[in-house]
């Protein structure tokens, strides 16, 4: 029997739903999903697994124009995603119009793989509008086979996943067919903690915040965790840690329970706060963090 496997790469403008959509397919929550732009700042891979196909998917950050080094670095992630994709996915939402780099619309109305745009959101609109946005993008991206779905709700998600299956070029798989992503148990944690940054916090903080999970035990029942959350000023590290670390303890709370879940057993946690000045635009900081690879 003839074995399916590809690359398919997710890209758009942020906060289109590609982490939801990703998550979707793969049935795991391997990108963390907020309301906020820049969730998503590495490039993270998952894998789906049939007994005759391994569909490996990639979710992107959203693309933006940079404005410090580690934004430079989300880019080339974005950048990376073109160049050993087998099928690609160009996800825009009701209402938008292009995207916010023009080299890189000209590179998906020039791909030479399959491009499938994906209208998404279509929940929050009526027929007429839908109608309206279909026609728009079958002008702008000739190329594309459009799908408008709603990845919250699951609405044409299956049907889409059923086009990628069929698009997929022959090859046997690239990774163990139990594996599920890429990226360590740490990665996860970090990202697990920085989401709850994300929802727990306003403005600037939540921008300006790394994670390291410096000790990581994994014994029979208990998963003993020990992160620090990297900030930029030590104004930014009073508000993470709070009046009498309530704030601090929130967020070691919340994502406690989100990866007692993901692990499926009970979690030991303890979070520190340490000022690292202007991380962000720290060549040697953003490759200790996974950026400039």
């Amino acid at each position: 029997m003839s074995h399916k496997a590809g690359f398919v790469n997710i890209i758009g403008n942020p906060n289109v739903g590609k982490s939801t959509l990703m998550n979707a397919f793969v049935g795991e929550r391997l990108s963390i999903i907020t309301s906020k732009a820049q969730t998503t700042r590495h490039r993270i891979l998952g894998i789906v697994n049939g007994e005759d196909f391994q569909l490996v998917l990639s979710d992107t950050p959203g693309i933006i124009k940079p404005a410090y080094e580690m934004q430079e670095s989300m880019m080339n992630f974005v950048k990376s995603a073109f160049e050993d994709a087998d099928i690609l996915i160009y996800m825009v939402e009701i209402g938008e119009q292009d995207l916010k780099d023009e080299a890189f619309f000209n590179k998906i109305i020039h791909a030479k793989i399959p491009v499938l745009l994906l209208l998404n959101k279509i929940d929050n609109s009526n027929q007429e509008q839908l109608e309206q946005q279909v026609s728009f993008w079958k002008e702008k991206v000739p190329n594309a086979e459009i799908f408008p779905i709603s990845a919250l709700q699951n609405f044409n998600v299956p049907e889409v996943f059923g086009r990628i299956i069929d698009l997929l070029p022959e090859s046997p798989a690239y990774y163990p067919k139990d594996q599920l992503t890429d990226k360590p148990e740490r990665f996860f944690v970090n990202e697990t903690i920085r989401e709850k940054i994300l929802l727990n916090y306003s403005k600037e903080i939540p921008y300006a915040v790394e994670i390291v999970t410096e000790e990581f035990h994994e014994d029979e029942k208990i998963i003993r965790i020990r992160s620090v959350i990297m900030v930029e000023r030590d104004t930014q590290k009073g508000i993470i840690i709070g009046h009498k670390g309530a704030a601090l303890k929130k967020v070691g709370t919340d994502a406690r329970a989100d990866l007692e879940k993901f692990f499926g057993k009970q979690i030991h946690i303890e979070l520190y706060v340490k000022v690292n000045k202007n991380w962000r635009s720290n060549a040697n900081m953003l490759k200790r963090f996974g950026y400039n690879q």
